[in-house]
């Protein structure tokens, strides 16, 4: 089973969008931009609100997950 995680690897801030990409097979560049569009296009504040929630939401990868 596929399970969601904040990445280790591929990280800006906490690595929820680098998780993102991870899980759907997606560049993270992509999501990234995508992100910065959606936070100029909502007044920036309810993106960063989400973003902060899935930092808490989100659980880091553990050391024994594959990948």
């Amino acid at each position: 089973m596929k399970r969601l995680y904040r990445s280790n690897d591929n990280k800006v801030f906490a690595g929820v969008l680098g998780g993102l990409g991870e899980y759907f097979e997606v560049d993270p560049v992509l999501l990234r931009l995508g992100f910065v569009f959606l936070l100029l296009a909502t007044a920036v504040v309810p993106g960063v609100i989400a973003y902060v929630a899935a930092v808490f939401i989100v659980p880091k990868r553990p050391a024994d997950a594959q990948r």
